[in-house]
């Protein structure tokens, strides 16, 4: 299991985490949900970057997770 962190964005909760590859570096994950109902977790998917460390990866995440909060939430 990777490392993760919790952000809020507008009326949004970003998950977001690092997932270690093979190689030794880290792939973003992400997932957004809204902070009142109708609370529906949704798995974004992030642009595929390898990241040299856990936080790089943590803050691809945040970015695509602000800019899907500007364009679809």
């Amino acid at each position: 299991m990777g490392a993760s962190k919790t952000f809020h964005h507008a009326d949004y909760e970003l998950i977001c985490s690092a997932q270690a590859l093979d190689n030794g570096k880290y792939a973003p994950a992400l997932v957004v949900c809204k902070q009142h109902w109708p609370k529906r977790p949704r798995t974004i998917s992030v642009r595929s970057e390898a990241c040299l460390t856990e936080e790089a990866a943590m803050d691809v995440a945040h970015a695509q997770g602000v800019d899907w909060i500007q364009n679809y939430g």
